[in-house]
């Protein structure tokens, strides 16, 4: 597989509908108190992980709250997504909140997060229902991509784990075709259930209710 190397420029939407007063409040104050690399963790992690794109942030909450031990940077640029998880921390502004000491939220392209890191610094990678990116003249936009995968791998500790998860059917097609032309990883499994200690997301809910099958994969850095 010979691909142009995916460019550092994010495309897609960055806001949906416009943001009310609230959420402009939870941008503008609650988000700088948790935000990656300005706010550092406050405590030394057993592990660092990274979730690339966290939608809606269910997933990376739930990670945050039965894990408490490790450090866990999300990244997400929708805004809009951004304020689903904000505002689910701080359900009331007339209140002082505190974020979960082991979250931290990064808002920009998770790519050159992904290359700033140390070697081997992350135990764990989340990737969860991504951006398909359908057409093929798109393909370099994908976060799934044989140039890419290299720079998982540099940042991934050996015995590390990246999961990735996808109901496109076109992305799953290009998941399997890129796993399976590589050497970097061990795929651990390959299933159409989420597997036990995976937490849902909501995208994946709505997912399911439309008929889509979601496939799950775990990879293992070798």
């Amino acid at each position: 597989m010979t691909l142009k190397p995916p460019p550092d420029r994010l495309y897609g939407r960055m806001r949906g509908h416009k943001l009310r007063p609230r959420q402009e409040w939870l941008l503008a104050e609650f988000l700088p108190t948790f935000a990656w690399p300005d706010v550092a963790f406050g405590f030394t992690p057993r592990e660092l992980w990274l979730e690339v794109g966290f939608g809606g942030g269910e997933h990376a909450e739930a990670l945050a709250a039965q894990n408490p031990d490790i450090g866990l940077i999300a990244a997400e640029v929708f805004e809009n997504g951004i304020c689903s998880l904000l505002s689910r921390l701080a359900p009331d502004e007339t209140v002082t909140a505190l974020p979960p000491r082991n979250l931290r939220l990064f808002t920009a392209d998770a790519r050159p997060l992904l290359r700033s890191l140390d070697d081997a610094a992350l135990g764990k990678l989340f990737l969860m229902f991504p951006d398909p990116w359908p057409k093929s003249r798109h393909a370099k936009r994908r976060f799934v991509h044989p140039e890419l995968l290299a720079e998982a791998a540099r940042a991934l500790r050996p015995g590390g784990e990246w999961r990735i998860a996808s109901d496109d059917p076109t992305y799953q097609e290009w998941t399997d075709e890129v796993l399976a032309e590589q050497t970097l990883f061990a795929i651990g499994s390959r299933t159409l259930t989420r597997p036990e200690g995976w937490p849902p997301t909501r995208y994946e809910a709505k997912a399911i209710a439309a008929g889509r099958q979601p496939i799950y994969w775990s990879l293992t850095r070798r």
